[in-house]
C-alpha cells in the first residue's frame, strides 16, 4: 500500500530524532507534569494504532471494502483524556475520537487486537462489529461505557447532560441497576465548528442553568479544536470567546500529550469533585483532510496543510519519547511498521466476514415488540404499586375526563415505577397548561416531578440521558408545534440509539404532547398543530394518540410498560380539545366520559400496541379516523344509523405503527371506507391508510375528508382549514345508498 505524505513527514522526522540518554520508564516524562515515561509510551502506541485505522480505512475505501473514512488523524490527543478518566465514566465521544476508543478499550482490560477489530469491522460494515453490527460505523460498547453517536454534530450534547443529570438523580431517588457506578461523570467530545450549532447551545445552556442552582450535574464537555468544519474556517480563539461563562474552561494543546494529559487530570477532577461540568478546550490540527473523498486542496493553502503537519501529534509524541531516553527512533518506527502490519491484516480479514443479507436482519433492533411481556410488565406494575402504597389513593367520583384519565394513570404509573420522572416546561408547580399533571408534585416531590428550562431540545435531552442511564423518562412537551423546535432529539438521537447498538443501549422514553387543533381558533398554529408527517417518518417510533378517558390510560400505561420492557420510544398525542370534554350528542349526556380501571386490573386493561377500537356493527359504512375525528365520527355514525344506514366507527388509536389487521378487517365488512383525518391532506394520516388498503389488494369504495394543506389561523377562520363534522356526515352520505 501506497504511503501518503502524513506517513512520509511521520517517518522522516522521527528518523531524524537525537536520542536521549535512557532513564526510568518510571519517571515523569519531563519535569512539570505528572505523565509517567511509561504511561506516555503506551499511549503512543495507542496514537499509532489510531493513525494507522485511518490509513487502513482509505485503503478499504480504495478496495471497494471500506465505507467510512472521516478519521481521528490530528486528534490522536484525546488519548490523553481518556487516560484521565475512568474506564467506567460514560462517554459520549466526537467521530474523531479513535484514540480515546482504542485507549479506554486497553483500560478495560481488552487486548489491543480487540480495540482494533471493533473499528475495523465498523469500517467494513461487517455484521460481526459488536456495536452497530454493520449498521454504521461508530465509537461505541457497553462494556467500555462508550454510546454510540452515529454524527456527531452537537446533536448528542443534550443527551450528555441528561446522562449527568441522571447519574445523581437515580442515586438522590435509591434507584438501584444504574449501568454508571457512583462518583462517575459524563464525557462529551465534540469538534469546534459543533460549538455553533443550537444543540450544543442547548447543552451548555442547560448544565449552566443546573450548576446556576446548585444542581449536581457532572459533565465534562470535550471540544477537539482543530481549527476548521469541513471546509469552513473557524475564527481565532473562537472557542474561548464563545465558551459560556459559567462553565469553567480548561485548555490544553492536545498535540503536546503530557499538556492534555495533566490538564485533562483537572478538568475531569473538578468535575468529579464538584458534581459541576466543566469545559476541556484541546487544540488540534486535522490531517488527511475531513474524510477519504475530501480534496483539501481546494480550499486550504499548502501552507496551512504544511503548518498542521510541522504540528503532528505522532511525530510530538515520538520526540518526547526518543529525546527523553524512554526510546531510539529504530525502534518506534519498527514498533510503527509492525502495527501498520497487522492492522493492515486485520482489515484484510474484516472485509471477509459476513454482511448484513436481510432487511430483516437490518431491521432487527428496530422495533422487538413483545405484546405478552408488556402485558405481563403491566400487571407486575400494578402488583409493585399496590406494594409501595398499601392502598390505592383516592379515586375521583364517578367517571373521568380525558385529562383526569392521564393524571390519575400518571399518578399510580410514578406508584409503580420508582425510577420513574415526570417533567417538563410548566409540569410542577402550575401541574401543566391544562392542568394534567396537576397534584404530582406535592405527591412524589420535586425529585420525581419537576419543571425545565423552555427548551424543548433540553427536555428530550435530559429524557434520552435519563433512559441510557437506568430512569423511565415521561416527560411534557407544551405543544404539538413545539416538538418540531427539537425534533432531531427523537429522530436522530432517540430512536436511532437501539438501532445502531443492536438493542445494547436503549433510552426508553414516553414523550407526552398536547396535541392537535380545534381550541376554537386560541392561539394561532403554535397552539393548535395538525402536523404528525414528521414523527410518522421515524423508524420504530411509537406514536399513540388516544382520544377517551377509558384508552387514554390504558395506552399510556401500554406505553410505559413497553418503555421499560423494550426500551421503545413513545409519542403520546393528547388531544387538547378532548381534554376536559364531557359530552357526546347532548348536554349533559357525559358520554365522553370513561371509568378508571384500578391497578389491580392493569393486565386486563392495557391496549396493545398496533391494535385500534372498533365501534357499532353497521354494514354499510367504515369510517376510520383517529383524535379529535373520533367524537366528530361518532356523532355523524349516530345519525346516520338513526335514518337506518348501517355505519361502523374505527379508532385508530396508533398512527405507528397503524393497525392494519383491524384496518382491513374493518374494511371488509363493509366495502366501503371513508376516512376521516384531522391531519392535512398532503403528508398526513389518510395517505398511510389509502397505502396500507392499496398494499392489502383492497378494492371496495374508498374516500377521505381532511383538513386543508395550511396552518391554522387565529380565531374562527380556523373552522375553515379544519376537518368538520359536517364534511364528515356529507360524505359519509355520498357513500350510502
Amino acid at each position: 500500500m501506497a504511503r501518503d505524505t502524513v506517513e512520509t513527514h511521520f517517518t522522516e522526522s522521527v528518523a531524524a530524532l537525537t536520542p536521549g540518554e535512557r532513564r526510568d520508564p518510571g519517571l515523569l516524562i519531563r519535569p512539570g507534569t505528572t505523565l509517567t515515561g511509561a504511561l506516555c509510551r503506551d499511549l503512543f502506541e495507542v496514537q499509532v494504532a489510531s493513525r494507522l485505522l485511518d490509513i487502513a480505512a482509505r485503503w478499504l475505501r480504495e478496495q471497494g471494502e471500506g465505507f467510512y473514512t472521516i478519521g481521528s488523524a490530528g486528534h490522536e490527543g484525546n488519548a490523553a483524556v481518556a487516560a484521565a478518566v475512568r474506564a467506567t465514566d460514560p462517554a459520549l465521544l466526537h467521530y474523531r475520537s479513535g484514540a480515546f476508543y482504542l485507549a479506554r478499550s486497553a483500560q478495560a482490560g481488552r487486548l489491543a487486537e480487540e480495540g482494533l477489530r471493533d473499528v475495523l469491522l465498523g469500517l467494513a460494515a461487517a455484521a460481526e462489529e459488536p456495536i452497530a453490527g454493520g449498521r454504521h460505523k461508530v465509537f461505541g460498547h457497553p462494556a467500555l461505557a462508550i454510546i454510540p453517536q452515529t454524527s456527531t454534530i452537537a446533536s448528542h450534547l443534550p443527551r450528555a447532560v441528561g446522562v449527568a443529570f441522571a447519574i445523581e438523580r437515580a442515586r438522590k431517588l435509591g434507584v438501584t441497576g444504574t449501568p454508571w457506578p457512583d462518583g462517575s461523570i459524563a464525557v462529551c467530545g465534540f469538534g469546534d465548528a459543533s460549538v455553533n450549532h443550537a444543540s450544543a447551545l442547548t447543552g451548555f445552556n442547560t448544565a449552566a442553568y443546573c450548576a446556576y442552582q446548585g444542581l449536581p450535574l457532572p459533565v465534562l464537555f470535550v471540544c477537539e479544536d482543530n481549527g476548521i468544519g469541513i471546509s469552513v474556517r473557524t475564527p481565532s480563539r473562537w472557542v474561548e470567546s464563545a465558551a459560556h461563562p459559567l462553565i469553567p474552561r480548561f485548555e490544553a494543546d492536545g498535540c503536546d500529550l503530557p499538556e492534555a494529559y495533566d490538564v485533562a487530570c483537572r478538568a475531569a477532577e473538578h468535575v468529579r469533585t464538584r458534581r459541576a461540568p466543566a469545559l476541556l478546550h484541546l487544540r488540534t490540527v486535522r490531517l488527511m483532510g475531513h474524510a477519504g473523498s475530501d480534496v483539501e486542496s481546494a480550499y486550504r493553502t499548502p501552507r496551512e496543510i504544511a503548518a498542521d503537519l510541522e504540528r503532528d501529534p505522532l511525530v510530538a509524541t515520538a520526540r518526547l519519547l526518543v529525546e527523553a531516553g524512554l526510546a531510539d527512533p529504530d525502534e518506534l518506527l519498527g514498533r510503527y511498521e509492525t502495527i501498520r502490519e497487522h492492522v493492515l491484516k486485520l482489515a484484510l480479514e474484516s472485509t471477509r466476514r459476513p454482511r448484513l443479507r436481510s432487511a430483516a436482519e437490518v431491521m432487527e433492533p428496530l422495533a422487538p415488540r413483545r405484546p405478552a411481556q408488556v402485558a405481563a410488565r403491566a400487571a407486575r406494575a400494578a402488583l409493585a404499586r399496590e406494594t409501595l402504597f398499601g392502598t390505592p389513593p383516592p379515586a375521583r367520583e364517578g367517571p373521568l375526563t380525558l385529562s383526569q384519565a392521564v393524571n390519575r394513570t400518571l399518578t399510580d404509573l410514578l406508584g409503580a415505577y420508582p425510577e420513574a420522572i415526570v417533567f417538563g416546561e410548566d409540569v410542577a408547580r402550575k401541574g401543566g397548561v391544562y392542568g394534567v399533571t396537576r397534584g404530582l408534585l406535592k405527591r412524589f416531590g420535586a425529585g420525581r416531578v419537576f419543571d425545565t428550562v423552555l427548551d424543548e431540545q433540553a427536555v428530550l435531552g435530559l429524557a434520552l440521558g435519563a433512559g441510557v442511564s437506568g430512569l423511565l423518562p415521561i416527560p411534557e412537551i407544551q405543544y404539538l408545534a413545539y416538538l418540531h423546535n427539537a425534533l432531531d432529539q427523537i429522530r436522530g438521537e432517540a430512536a436511532s440509539l437501539r438501532f445502531f447498538s443492536k438493542g445494547a443501549y436503549r433510552n426508553p422514553m414516553v414523550v407526552r404532547v398536547a396535541s392537535y387543533a380545534y381550541q376554537k381558533g386560541f392561539g394561532g398554529h403554535f397552539h393548535n398543530d395538525n402536523s404528525v408527517a414528521a414523527l410518522r417518518d421515524i423508524p420504530g417510533l411509537v406514536i399513540a394518540s388516544p382520544a377517551r378517558p377509558d384508552d387514554a390510560a390504558a395506552m399510556l400505561r401500554t406505553c410505559v410498560a413497553a418503555a421499560k420492557t423494550d426500551g421503545e420510544v413513545c409519542v403520546f398525542l393528547e388531544p387538547i380539545a378532548l381534554y376536559n370534554t364531557r359530552d357526546l350528542m347532548d348536554d349533559g349526556d357525559n358520554g365522553w366520559l370513561a371509568p378508571y380501571a384500578p391497578p389491580s386490573r392493569w393486565a386486563d386493561t392495557h391496549v396493545p400496541i398496533g391494535r385500534g377500537r372498533s365501534y357499532g356493527d353497521g354494514r354499510d359504512l367504515t369510517i376510520v379516523t383517529f383524535g379529535n375525528g373520533l367524537r366528530m365520527s361518532l356523532r355523524a355514525a349516530i345519525r346516520l344509523t338513526a335514518e337506518g344506514r348501517g355505519c361502523r366507527v374505527l379508532d385508530l388509536r396508533w398512527l405507528a405503527p397503524l393497525p392494519v389487521d383491524d384496518l382491513l378487517r374493518a374494511a371488509g365488512l363493509t366495502g366501503k371506507v371513508l376516512i376521516a383525518d384531522e391531519t392535512r391532506s398532503s403528508g398526513g394520516v389518510s395517505e398511510a391508510v389509502l397505502a396500507a388498503l392499496a398494499d392489502a389488494g383492497f378494492t371496495g369504495q374508498v374516500a377521505r375528508v381532511t383538513s386543508r394543506d395550511s396552518f391554522v389561523p387565529l380565531g374562527d377562520a380556523a373552522a375553515h382549514v379544519l376537518l368538520s363534522e359536517t364534511e364528515i356526515e356529507d360524505a359519509a352520505r355520498k357513500m350510502l345508498p
